[in-house]
């Protein structure tokens, strides 16, 4: 094989892999980074900010520099071997065995390799090449992206085949093992996209959760309810729990109380605001959208039967992005607070069998329910709230009273219940 076919295609392959150094160097700087290294006076930091506000256009030239090297030393590669051997097919499979060894390792893993591991330095010495030469070759690396995709199934024209959510993902992924980014950070970043396939019926608060008041009560004893509970929106109730009319908010409460303490008497549906329907299968990161635009912060949310299967507040999709809000008064509790005289603090969530063994059962079952805040919520017939109270009968005879400590967190929900005995089986809470 002459020298001169030799050398040409060395030095496009040398090329190529400076353009596949490019891809990798520009796809891992961003116009963040670039626009430090302006800031911090690094040299050649002009030519790769303009190659950083418009990345998708270089990585063009870059890639069309690499595909077109490549096959022209492979073209070179082949006519020097049909030249070297008489038998055709021999010279062929040579041709390809060596361009495929060369393109595989010159052109695909070492310069991918020292792109990543210095993305800036490779970023800044392409941009040298890639400006002038983007401005030579105007919009061809366009329109061969644009035929490309129009070949390609699929909705709509895209910049280039640069930009997909696993790749994003997986850059999140990369930046946080390099310590670019934390460990929070990045599920963040997951988040966000794992929104989008989010239904409502999937963060929202369930119908049985729900502190809610009938429209035929006073504003007293909504503002009351308001108080005790936490909540500074409660749905409004029609003719059943299932029959959401409205909701009544807080403020709206106090203002029409200030204004005229003859108000206290009027019924709450004179305050309550519109009702916000949506179904339950609709798209959590559309609701935010929506609920941004219409400056509305809760919802109720509807099944497919049109029943009333939740509501469901901004910080309910909030939460699926940045985590679980709390507040300065949530901390941990110890399962069981012994108080003297047979008197016990415990959990909401403690086990109805482990609060019978605190009074010597061996067993102490309900088919209905498994928790001590479920056992409270039964026996009162609704959500508890701070302060509601109800009597249990043990199966030994004995009876015991279950009342409700203070809420914690967004959501208020009760924490704690103290547990006592009672002489008074069919004592209720006070309405």
């Amino acid at each position: 094989m002459s020298f001169p076919l030799v050398a040409g295609a060395v030095a496009l392959v040398v090329v190529a892999w400076l353009a596949a150094s490019a891809e990798a160097g520009l796809a891992r700087v961003s116009s963040f980074r670039a626009e430090e290294a302006v800031r911090s006076g690094r040299r050649g930091s002009a030519g790769l900010a303009q190659v950083a506000a418009d990345p998708t256009r270089y990585l063009n030239v870059a890639l069309l520099v690499r595909v077109a090297c490549e096959m022209a030393a492979a073209a070179l590669i082949t006519y020097g071997c049909l030249n070297e051997f008489s038998n055709t097919t021999e010279a062929l499979l040579i041709a390809i065995a060596v361009m495929v060894l060369v393109s595989y390792v010159a052109v695909g893993v070492s310069p991918r390799t020292i792109g990543r591991q210095h993305p800036l330095n490779m970023a800044t010495a392409a941009a040298y090449v890639l400006v002038p030469l983007a401005r030579i070759m105007g919009p061809i690396p366009s329109l061969l992206i644009l035929i490309g995709n129009a070949l390609t199934p699929g909705k709509g024209f895209r910049r280039g085949p640069f930009a997909s959510e696993a790749e994003l993902r997986a850059l999140v992924d990369l930046a946080e093992k390099e310590s670019l980014i934390e460990a929070e950070e990045r599920r963040m970043v997951h988040s966000v996209f794992e929104l989008g396939d989010t239904l409502v019926r999937e963060v929202m608060v369930p119908r049985t959760d729900l502190v809610v008041i009938e429209r035929y009560k006073t504003i007293r004893q909504a503002l009351t309810l308001a108080l005790r509970s936490g909540f500074s929106r409660i749905p409004v109730t029609g003719d059943s729990e299932d029959d959401i009319v409205g909701i009544v908010y807080l403020k709206d409460l106090a203002r029409k109380t200030h204004i005229s303490r003859d108000a206290e008497s009027e019924l709450v549906s004179s305050a309550m605001r519109p009702a916000y329907f949506v179904p339950d299968t609709k798209n959590a990161g559309d609701l935010l959208r929506d609920m941004q635009k219409d400056r509305n912060h809760v919802a109720v949310v509807i099944d497919e039967y049109g029943g009333t299967a939740g509501i469901v507040t901004i910080e309910d999709i909030l939460e699926e992005i940045v985590g679980e809000i709390t507040d300065e008064y949530d901390r941990e509790l110890p399962p069981v607070q012994e108080l003297g005289a047979d008197r016990y603090r415990v959990t909401a969530r403690l086990d109805i069998g482990d609060l019978g063994e605190l009074y010597g059962l061996e067993a102490f079952d309900d088919e209905d329910v498994e928790t001590v805040g479920g056992l409270l919520a039964k026996a009162l017939g609704r959500v508890p709230i701070a302060g509601a109270s109800a009597v249990v009968d043990l199966p030994d005879g004995r009876a015991l009273r279950l009342t409700a400590e203070a809420a914690a967190g967004r959501r208020n929900k009760i924490v704690t219940v103290l547990a006592e005995p009672t002489e008074d089986p069919g004592e209720k809470e006070p309405e």
